[in-house]
């Protein structure tokens, strides 16, 4: 067996490997729960229609449909970014990452604390 023949089976599996994958994340953009779900669905799909794309033209020995990989991939993450931006709620109330505030010690936990330190240093 030649080194083509090894890679043009490598490329049908990993080709029938995505076909099976990407039926599996439609099947969950379609069931998911909630919309993020579904979201990340679309992104899963998305990228495995682009490492397809590329696989068929390695395999093809096409380069135009890298191009095409390309201008996808661009138009996916457009797609996802509008997505997020629409379906996913802004909750006002959620925290931004902040500084968190030290909790207040009591006088008589703090003057053991400063013993205990006293003691160690000796």
């Amino acid at each position: 067996m030649s080194v083509e023949n090894a890679y043009r089976i490598l490329f049908l599996g990993a080709l029938i490997w995505f076909s099976f994958l990407l039926l599996i994340t439609l099947i969950r953009a379609i069931i998911g729960p909630r919309v993020t779900d579904r979201i990340l669905s679309i992104n899963m799909i998305c990228t495995m229609v682009i490492a397809c794309t590329c696989i068929l033209a390695y395999f093809l020995d096409e380069d135009y449909l890298f191009d095409v990989a390309l201008l996808y991939a661009l138009l996916s993450f457009i797609t996802v970014l509008i997505l997020s931006a629409t379906y996913i709620p802004k909750n006002p109330t959620r925290r931004k990452f902040a500084p968190q505030k030290e909790p207040a010690v009591s006088a008589a936990a703090d003057s053991g604390a400063e013993e205990g330190k006293e003691g160690a240093e000796e």
